[in-house]
C-alpha cells in the first residue's frame, strides 16, 4: 500500500484515482438504474453498457454536491459549510426535484425550518438509509491514505440527513475509498469499512453475516440468491441492506471495474447505489483507465434530474479539483 505522500508525490496517479472513483461512481449509478429497469430487462435481460438511456440518479448528484461542499470550503469541512452548501445548491434553487431519497427531502425541509445538524437527520424520515454513503466517495479522495480521518468528515457531512446506521454506512465508504485511493488491497478495502461500523448495530451484524455468505459461497454465482435473500428488507435503500451487499460483490469480484459493474448493477434493488459504491472503490483502486473512455464521456455531466446544479458540473474536472487536496 503506498503513503499518503507517496500518493501526492505522483499527481498523474493521483488525479487518475481521483477521477476514477469519481467517474466509476457516477458508472455505477448510470448502469445500475438501467440494469434494474423493468423496459429495459424485458429488452436485453441484463445491462452491460452505458446506452443513451443511462441517466444520473441522486446518488451522483449528491456526491457532486458533496464534491462542491468540499472544494467551497476548502477541504476544511465543517457542519457550517456543510449547511451552507445546501442552502446554496439546493434550498435556494427549488429544492430536491425528482428521484430524490426520503431523507434528503426530509433534511431540506427541516433546513427551512430551522433545524440543523444533527438534529436535522436525527428527526429525519428513513435516517438509516444508504443516502450518504452513496455521496460520500469525494470525502475518501481528499482523505486518501487518511480513513480514520475519512471517517469523521463523513459523519459531519452525513449527519445533516441521517443517523446511526445511515452514518456508520457513509463512514463505511469514506474510509474504505480512502484506503482504495493508496492501492489498498481488497481484503484491506473492506475491512476499512467494517472497522467504521459497530459491531452491536443493525448495519454491524448485517455485514457479519454478508461477510459470512461470502466465507462459505466465495464465488458470486455460489453467494447470488443468499446476498439477495438472506439481507432482504421491505425498503430496498435501507443501508444494512444494499451496503453490505455491495461490499460483497466487490469482494467477490476481487475489485475488478467491469466485473463489479456487471454483478453489482445488474443486482436489482437498490442497484444504482450498490453499482455507484463498487464503482467507486474499484475506480479508486484501479484509476480511470479501467473504465472504457465512451462511459466516462456519458456520465461526466450529470443530468440535473434531482439536484439542478449538478448539470452544471464536469464530473472529471470535479474529481482532478479534489485531487489538488492530496498533498
Amino acid at each position: 500500500m503506498l503513503t499518503r505522500h507517496q500518493l501526492a508525490q505522483d499527481q498523474t496517479n493521483c488525479r487518475d484515482k481521483a477521477v476514477g472513483c469519481l467517474v466509476g461512481l457516477a458508472v455505477g449509478d448510470a448502469l445500475g438504474d438501467l440494469g434494474r429497469n423493468h423496459e429495459h430487462r424485458l429488452r436485453y435481460g441484463l445491462a452491460t453498457d452505458l446506452t443513451a438511456a443511462a441517466k444520473s440518479t441522486d446518488d451522483t448528484e449528491f456526491a457532486l454536491l458533496t464534491a462542491r461542499t468540499l472544494l467551497d470550503c476548502q477541504g476544511e469541512l465543517t457542519s457550517d459549510a456543510v449547511v451552507q452548501a445546501w442552502r446554496r445548491y439546493i434550498l435556494d434553487l427549488g429544492g430536491v426535484f425528482e428521484r430524490g431519497g426520503k431523507p434528503q427531502y426530509g433534511a431540506v425541509a427541516n433546513l427551512r425550518r430551522g433545524l440543523l445538524p444533527p438534529q436535522s437527520g436525527i428527526d429525519n424520515v428513513q435516517n438509516d438509509d444508504d443516502g450518504a454513503a452513496m455521496r460520500i466517495a469525494p470525502i475518501g479522495i481528499i482523505c486518501a491514505g487518511e480513513p480514520e480521518r475519512a471517517a469523521a468528515l463523513a459523519q459531519i457531512e452525513a449527519q445533516i440527513s441521517h443517523d446511526r446506521d445511515g452514518i456508520w454506512a457513509a463512514q463505511a465508504v469514506a474510509a474504505s475509498v480512502a484506503v482504495a485511493m493508496v492501492d489498498g488491497t481488497v481484503e484491506e478495502i473492506v475491512a476499512a469499512g467494517l472497522d467504521q461500523i459497530p459491531q452491536d448495530s443493525w448495519l454491524g451484524r448485517a455485514m457479519a453475516r454478508a461477510m459470512h455468505i461470502c466465507d462459505e459461497a466465495p464465488t458470486i454465482e455460489a453467494a447470488w440468491e443468499r446476498l439477495h435473500d438472506e439481507l432482504w428488507t421491505p425498503v430496498h435503500s435501507v443501508s444494512p441492506e444494499a451496503i453490505p451487499q455491495a461490499y460483497a460483490v466487490f469482494r467477490l469480484t476481487h475489485g475488478d471495474f467491469q466485473q463489479g459493474m456487471f454483478w453489482g448493477c445488474n443486482f436489482g434493488r437498490d442497484a444504482d447505489t450498490i453499482g455507484a459504491v463498487i464503482g467507486a472503490l474499484a475506480g479508486a483502486k484501479h484509476r480511470i483507465t479501467v473504465i472504457p473512455p465512451p462511459w466516462v464521456e456519458r456520465v461526466r455531466k450529470a443530468s440535473g434530474v434531482c439536484l439542478k446544479f449538478a448539470a452544471q458540473e464536469d464530473v472529471v474536472e470535479v474529481a482532478e479539483q479534489l485531487a489538488k487536496y492530496i498533498h
